[in-house]
């Protein structure tokens, strides 16, 4: 949460390069609590694979109905 601010207000970070900074930043964090929580059995993989596909078809859907607005 304060990442973002920090490196646009502490290092003069452009806010698109402290996000993805910040996003690189927790990245090893992410990949390293999944690891664990897959191995101990906490990841129930249906539910997850059912959010992240509606995910991909919302963003897809919003992208199309975004490139109507434009134009």
């Amino acid at each position: 949460m304060i990442l973002v601010p920090a490196f646009t207000f502490i290092l003069k970070l452009e806010e698109k390069s402290a996000r993805a900074t910040s996003i690189f930043c927790i990245l090893p964090m992410v990949i390293a609590s999944s690891f664990f929580y897959f191995t101990s059995s906490y990841i129930e993989l249906g539910t997850g694979i059912t959010c992240a596909i509606g995910g991909i078809i919302r963003r897809i859907y919003w992208l199309k109905t975004f490139k109507k607005v434009i134009k």
